[in-house]
């Protein structure tokens, strides 16, 4: 039986993270399934049990924007929607740097970023001293997850999951600024239109 966590045993989640772990957390969003991305190890344990094909890519989760600037190139466009935004319902798509590990999503250029969307996912994230890749809580090409009961049957398997609540059921807005503008990938909670307002477009 998969081991269910609360608030106040992060840090026993951090050191299964440590370990090359994978486990389900709560965002703002949807429940999702991470691991640690400074590991090729951790990333084919995420791959394994999200049977998922490595052509796909995983969104990143960081703590803070020092971090997002390690992974990404963070251009003035950038900089203004995450300081907006996040942490919010809002995936950034940005150009990788330097730092990005070699091992992953080597398929493409550009890197998925989201911010922790809750004191226990930063405070997890900052234990880790990782970010996390994060995907959502389900089988690829299945539906998501969208309770704990749910997960435990779908990822039997998995190390963990941490106890909480999701907000808006459905996946966040993802905006590629990867040509120096404005692009909606995916509609999600926030809209063109709150974005445009926000950078007075």
């Amino acid at each position: 039986m998969v081991k269910i966590y609360n608030k106040n045993e992060i840090n026993e989640l951090s050191k299964i993270l440590k370990n090359n772990g994978v486990i389900s957390v709560p965002t703002d969003t949807v429940y999702g399934l991470c691991s640690r991305i400074n590991s090729s190890q951790a990333y084919n344990n995420l791959l394994n049990v999200k049977n998922r094909s490595k052509s796909k890519f995983f969104s990143i989760m960081c703590a803070n924007i020092e971090q997002v600037k390690k992974i990404a190139i963070v251009n003035d466009l950038a900089e203004k929607l995450i300081s907006e935004f996040m942490p919010g319902p809002i995936t950034l798509i940005l150009k990788k740097n330097r730092e990005f590990p070699k091992y992953a999503n080597k398929e493409i250029d550009t890197v998925a970023i989201r911010m922790a969307t809750s004191k226990e996912l930063e405070e997890l994230i900052m234990l880790v001293g990782s970010p996390l890749f994060m995907t959502s809580a389900n089988i690829s090409g299945a539906k998501e997850c969208k309770d704990i009961d749910e997960i435990v049957k779908s990822f039997p398997n998995i190390d963990g999951i941490l106890e909480g609540s999701v907000n808006y059921g459905i996946s966040s807005t993802i905006v590629d600024l990867t040509n120096n503008n404005i692009k909606i990938v995916r509609n999600g909670p926030i809209e063109l239109k709150d974005i445009l307002e926000k950078i007075n477009c």
